[in-house]
């Protein structure tokens, strides 16, 4: 509201030139290439490699032969040199969808005619001071109980003792004992024995009396053995209570055959068709009373001795006005991509988010809708059916149909130095294309370097063009390409790179023979996989201006470079404006260059300039979009001066820059600037020069000859 004025007194006003510029968020590096499993064609942030490892998967087999991406192993020597985050888009051939879960079904499924396996007998003839014993069906002695007064001792099983000899005592005892073989009741003299859980578990099991001594030395009698035990079965109307997709999509993440099949499993629990890169669900922890249920995600290649649970949902609830309603606990928001004007963008559906890492929520078919009543009791469906038979019962199940195949069907697919224009990693060049536009979207995703392993400009110059470009738009990006494949000579590497004129890309030659972690062996692989964390190291160590090359800042981790450049050859590719990888003694594999791929000499031909403009701009562009619909007054400049110059100071102390000067003032925003709503600036910046040539002259001089000239 507008200050009044009209009578006398004090007015006080407060100006407040305090604030606080955000710091730019925090971006890494990029990487679009195809992975063992995830989601496909959404751009997705991972924070480590185990990160990665979970979200994507690593190795998988082709035939007889394990292989891994390069997509995986560029991950790897990221992170394991410093790099913070990364930016992972996953490209595949074909179609690919979610698997889903095997159904998850409701306590009403279950025919009521499972029954458990019992047996009595009389009890009053026993007599004082006799004992249980309760045998499996294997012989094994699985629970004895008996009266205190006999005061014996054996530790060595499951026993239990009572302070009476009437038989309320000896049922409570059982009842209380935790025991998991045995429940008791009696009626007048008659003691009852049933089997601890329903079904045919139990059969067979036989109850044993007699004294203390009699029942641990032998002599005890056989009074009752326990049958009758039926398992459940389903009802022909059986229905679904809820369905779970995986987040991630393929074939990878199916281990069973439909939505009725729970998945073979071995003897020890584990499923026949699990892996470490699918999953299995489990719901446990059933309370009708409160209308919740618990639910795990557990590893695909588990066992019920030794589950390997990935994540737990305690206090489910299938009615949708509580907060721990399934879909709002777990998420049920996933992704499609649709085209807009020319631009591929990705799409959220749902209305949740996602809690889970691994699964969302689909469908819930069976909902409880204010499960307790105002009285407490568990209210009902329009069919006036308990709301406690819509709860899924304990169980466990697996996920099947899975769409997509990593493996290329009707052709080999070619990895490390066999790939080529037939084939790399399984892929072709336009599956590339939707992803590499959806990154167009600066907004949405940010990221300060960008790669493709496995795409080369000699056969695939139409994505490398593509990614180029998308770098060029975004104007936030550096792109490290490669130019050939394995076995490419000097002339044809520097051939392609005369092909391609832009200081938004650089390209690094020969290929180099890596480590693989996952694999436990060395491969061959392009240039562009090792160097996003060769600039990650340059950053941790100094800042993206400095550059990341030499023996300070560009050693590569490699066993060896497919050729041992010699100076000339250096020369020759320098020239050519391709990035050297040389070899030197003691030193190992290093990156001997930092050009862009701009024909022209200017200062960013180089890369340590061009990454210096790209941090810049993303800081003063950052700072600039907080004052967009700001009044345009001198205020609101000086905000922005005082935002940037302290920036740029901090720049040219670490190096970055020899000199600089902003000028924002009413020299570039004059009245007929203002007039059109435009707020001016400009930014001079001279950059810091990299000694690439080190020239050194030694002058040899006669015998008594001055030094000092």
């Amino acid at each position: 509201m507008a200050e009044r004025i009209v009578s006398p007194g004090v007015f006080q006003r407060e100006t407040d030139e305090s604030f606080i510029s955000p710091q730019p968020v925090e971006v890494g590096a990029a990487i679009i290439g195809p992975t063992v499993k995830g989601p496909v064609e959404q751009p997705t942030v991972v924070t480590s490699f185990s990160d990665y490892r979970n979200k994507f998967g690593t190795t998988f087999f082709s035939g007889s032969d394990k292989y891994e991406f390069l997509t995986s192993i560029a991950a790897q020597k990221f992170f394991a040199n410093g790099g913070n985050s990364m930016l992972i888009t996953r490209v595949v051939s074909g179609t690919f969808d979610s698997a889903r879960s095997t159904n998850v079904l409701a306590s009403s499924s279950l025919n009521q005619g499972g029954a458990t396996a019992t047996s009595s007998f009389d009890f009053a003839t026993q007599g004082n001071n006799i004992g249980i014993r309760i045998v499996d069906a294997g012989g094994s002695t699985d629970l004895i109980i008996y009266s205190a007064s006999a005061n014996y001792q054996n530790s060595n099983l499951n026993i239990y003792t009572y302070t009476t000899t009437d038989l309320q005592g000896l049922v409570d005892l059982v009842n209380s004992s935790g025991s998991a073989v045995a429940s008791a009741s009696f009626n007048s003299n008659t003691l009852a024995i049933s089997g601890a859980l329903g079904g045919t578990a139990f059969n067979g099991y036989t109850v044993f009396t007699g004294s203390v001594f009699e029942i641990f030395n032998g002599g005890d009698s056989l009074q009752a053995t326990l049958g009758g035990g039926l398992n459940a079965t389903l009802n022909s109307d059986a229905q679904n209570v809820f369905t779970l997709k995986t987040i991630g999509k393929g074939i990878k993440f199916n281990n069973s055959t439909s939505s009725i099949d729970p998945g073979t499993e071995y003897s020890d629990g584990s499923l026949v068709s699990g892996s470490i890169d699918n999953l299995r669900w489990e719901v446990s922890g059933l309370n009708t009373t409160a209308g919740t249920f618990n639910l795990e995600i557990r590893r695909g290649d588990d066992n019920t001795i030794n589950p390997v649970v990935l994540e737990t949902y305690i206090g489910l609830s299938l009615d949708p006005e509580s907060n721990n309603y399934i879909a709002k606990r777990i998420g049920d928001q996933y992704t499609s991509v649709t085209g807009y004007e020319g631009q591929s963008m990705v799409v959220v559906n749902g209305d949740n988010p996602n809690i889970s890492r691994y699964v969302y929520v689909s469908a819930v078919a069976k909902q409880t809708p204010q499960y307790l009543n105002n009285d407490g009791s568990v209210g009902t469906d329009t069919a006036g059916t308990s709301y406690s038979a819509s709860l899924p019962f304990p169980q466990s199940g697996s996920f099947y149909n899975g769409v997509g195949d990593i493996i290329p069907t009707g052709r080999q697919g070619r990895y490390f130095e066999t790939i080529s224009s037939a084939d790399t990693q399984g892929l072709a060049a336009s599956n590339y294309t939707t992803a590499i536009n959806i990154l167009g979207n600066k907004d949405e995703y940010r990221f300060n370097s960008i790669t493709a392993p496995g795409i080369y400009n000699a056969d695939y110059a139409t994505t490398v063009n593509l990614l180029v470009e998308m770098c060029e738009t975004r104007g936030d990006a550096f792109y490290v390409a490669d130019l050939v494949a394995k076995g490419a000579t000097v002339a044809q590497t520097t051939t392609e790179a005369s092909e391609l004129n832009t200081n938004f890309a650089g390209a690094y030659w020969p290929w180099i023979q890596t480590p693989s972690t996952e694999l436990s062996k060395n491969v061959w692989a392009p240039a562009s996989t090792v160097m996003q964390g060769v600039y990650a190291f340059n950053d941790r160590v100094a800042a993206p201006w400095f550059a990341p090359a030499g023996l300070n800042r560009g050693g590569i981790p490699a066993t060896r470079a497919e050729i041992r450049l010699t100076q000339g050859l250096r020369d020759t590719l320098y020239d050519a404006k391709v990035n050297p990888i040389a070899t030197f003694p003691r030193t190992g594999v290093v990156a001997f260059g930092q050009k862009t791929l701009q024909t022209q000499a200017s200062a960013l031909d180089r890369i340590n300039v061009r990454r210096l403009l790209i941090a810049l701009k993303n800081f003063i562009g950052d700072t600039s979009r907080n004052l967009v619909f700001e009044q345009n007054t001198t205020v609101t400049r000086n905000r922005f001066l005082n935002a940037v110059n302290p920036y740029l100071e901090s720049v040219q102390q670490r190096q970055g820059l020899y000199a600089f000067r902003v000028i924002m003032d009413e020299t570039n925003n004059t009245a007929d600037v203002v007039d059109r709503n435009q707020l001016v600036g400009q930014i001079l910046l001279q950059p810091t020069k990299t000694a690439e040539f080190i020239i050194l002259d030694y002058v040899i001089r006669p015998t008594g000859a001055s030094l000092t000239e």
